[in-house]
């Protein structure tokens, strides 16, 4: 039976990689379940983002009652889609600005770059308050928000300078983050780009196909950062390249 500790690192992993989710939010004014769907990204600590109108019923629901739920079904690749991971995150939507969450989310969803600065569209974030995650079988549980989210402090550094690693990686060291994909990930071969950095890892995406590779340990700073992508990319050789 895996730990409950083994089941939040899913659970993390699951938001991360999250493309979209269904969007729950209180229809105003009858307030009853309204039910959208929605594009997701995470910010540094691992709380949905999604950029959503002024027009939409569900943004109009948010304003009037905060309170809200985002699912993301991890399932689409199983035969039975009841043995697949979902997970649902629930707590209240507040408005967010900032050129951190804009980068992050383009970098997930580069076709908004189009209407991302419409006057009538705004960024949101959940700020969760807990977690309801299912992966199958035996693999059922409740989760509070510090199971989900990174906590970012004393790593002010490092996302400060995320903007720059991420730059500098997908110029300079494509072929790196091509590798982490094949050798950690399993995925397809193909111009894979990195996403995002936090303390705990970094995301990887090529389209829509998005992958979490996970540090050995926690990093704090933009050199720890730089020790770890190196190391990951010795390990990740070793892997495609075996003596």
């Amino acid at each position: 039976m895996p730990s409950k500790s083994e089941i939040a690192a899913d659970a993390r992993t699951l938001a991360r990689r999250a493309f979209k989710g269904s969007l729950g939010s209180l229809d105003s004014p009858s307030g009853a379940p309204y039910a959208s769907l929605i594009t997701l990204a995470t910010d540094a600590a691992g709380a949905p983002i999604f950029l959503i109108s002024t027009l939409a019923r569900h943004t109009r629901n948010l304003v009037d009652d905060p309170r809200a739920a985002v699912l993301i079904d991890g399932s689409d690749a199983a035969a039975d889609p009841l043995q697949g991971a979902r997970l649902t995150l629930s707590g209240k939507a507040e408005t967010v600005n900032g050129e951190a969450v804009k980068r992050r989310f383009l970098a997930r969803h580069p076709e908004a770059a189009f209407y991302v600065d419409f006057p009538d569209f705004s960024f949101w974030r959940l700020a969760v308050e807990s977690a309801h995650y299912i992966g199958g079988f035996g693999r059922i549980v409740d989760l509070a928000a510090t199971d989900l989210l990174v906590a970012l402090e004393g790593a002010e550094a490092l996302i400060e300078a995320e903007a720059d690693i991420l730059a500098h990686m997908n110029s300079d060291h494509a072929d790196a983050v091509a590798l982490y994909a094949l050798a950690f990930t399993g995925g397809d071969p193909g111009p894979w780009r990195m996403t995002g950095i936090d303390p705990e890892g970094c995301d990887i995406a090529l389209g829509a196909d998005t992958r979490r590779i996970p540090f050995a340990g926690r990093v704090s700073t933009p050199a720890d950062a730089r020790k770890e992508l190196v190391r990951l990319a010795n390990a990740a050789r070793d892997i495609a390249e075996p003596s």
